[in-house]
């Protein structure tokens, strides 16, 4: 398995993947918000608030992951969310998506990226350091359908403090049906 940063050129064999994976695990219709959402990511995101990391093998995607920069109107310290994520259906089960999250967060931690947030699966997310956390700990852009899945984790020697003012997320995630 090999790990990369960037679309590779490929941006149609990414946004495939997340459809598969999503439509396999959501939905078909899932599948097209998702890749819409991808394609809508790609596209509008200037560079340096969009990183994404990929497995693949024989050049082809197993797994991707993107983060976007999340701002927070009176907080300086540099913030990013992961979503989505996906994995190819015929691999899951064998921690390419694990793997792949801690090759991402050390890529952040390496450019110096004070705090990782994400909106998902608690008890998934915490196998990489992502911990529960609240509005009062990181106001999210828009109100959650699931408060319980706001998670965060410091990507630096100090604990996760909490974000000061309102947050601005990417434009393709601005949105409340992401939330």
């Amino acid at each position: 398995m090999d790990f990369a940063v960037g679309i590779q050129d490929k941006p149609g064999d990414l946004i495939a993947l997340f459809e598969r994976s999503f439509a396999n695990s959501e939905g078909e219709e899932e599948g097209r918000v998702i890749g819409a959402l991808v394609q809508n990511l790609i596209s509008t995101t200037p560079p340096k608030d969009l990183f994404v990391y990929s497995a693949s093998e024989a050049g082809t995607f197993i797994g991707v992951i993107v983060f976007t920069r999340i701002r927070f109107s009176e907080d300086e310290r540099t913030v990013f969310m992961l979503s989505p994520v996906a994995v190819a259906p015929d691999r899951q089960g064998e921690g390419i998506g694990q793997a792949l999250l801690n090759f991402g967060l050390d890529g952040l931690r390496a450019l110096g990226v004070d705090i990782a947030l994400t909106y998902g699966a608690p008890a998934y997310y915490a196998k990489v350091g992502f911990q529960q956390i609240t509005d009062a700990d990181a106001y999210p852009p828009f109100p959650l359908s699931r408060p319980e899945g706001w998670l965060g984790q410091s990507l630096g020697e100090a604990l996760l403090e909490p974000l000061q003012g309102k947050s601005r997320c990417a434009p393709a995630f601005d949105d409340p049906k992401y939330w």
